[in-house]
């Protein structure tokens, strides 16, 4: 990483940090982020991805903790993927984060719980800073993370850019609750 990059890197960190410090010393959050369970998850969040000191390496995405969220490593892998839900007509998520993204931290548990609400859909993760995933990611034109691509009977059927919790539930809801 050039000592540019470097110094921007952390100036921009210490800007947000001195941003975001005054919003967590608030007793209370906006009425948007009132439910507890999403003022637990932004708090770490925060508190995780911005308030601890900058380093400069990072690994690539671990194996995830739930077996309801499938890793994938390749191209060739993503390619048999994408035709297994196509050809069998199946529900699926495909999630495109990174490590490194504030936002993806923020989200992945709930990516997270909702393969354990909706097991009948498998949910693909996907960390953008693989080599091997840069022609599909091009393909596909994923240029922000989070990314979800939704997957309703092998048919794209929706997208989520962002880490917008309430159009996530939304979304899945619609697409894949059981009457």
């Amino acid at each position: 990483m050039s000592r540019n990059l470097i110094l921007r890197s952390f100036a921009l960190r210490h800007a947000i940090r001195n941003a975001v410090r005054p919003f967590l010393n608030r007793t209370h959050l906006p009425s948007s982020l009132s439910n507890s369970k999403t003022t637990s998850l932004f708090a770490a969040t925060i508190a995780s991805t911005l308030l601890p000191p900058f380093h400069h390496s990072r690994s690539l995405c671990s194996a995830p903790a739930n077996p309801g969220v499938v890793l994938v490593n390749s191209e060739e892998e993503f390619n048999r993927i994408l035709t297994k839900i196509q050809d069998n007509s199946l529900h699926a998520i495909i999630y495109f984060t990174a490590v490194w993204c504030g936002p993806c931290k923020f989200i992945s548990p709930i990516v997270g719980e909702l393969s354990k609400k909706y097991p009948h859909v498998t949910t693909y993760k996907i960390d953008i800073d693989q080599e091997a995933l840069r022609g599909t990611l091009t393909k596909l034109q994923i240029s922000s993370v989070p990314t979800l691509h939704f997957f309703l009977n092998g048919k794209k059927a929706d997208e989520l850019v962002g880490a917008d919790v309430a159009k996530l539930n939304r979304i899945t809801e619609k697409l894949f609750k059981k009457d």
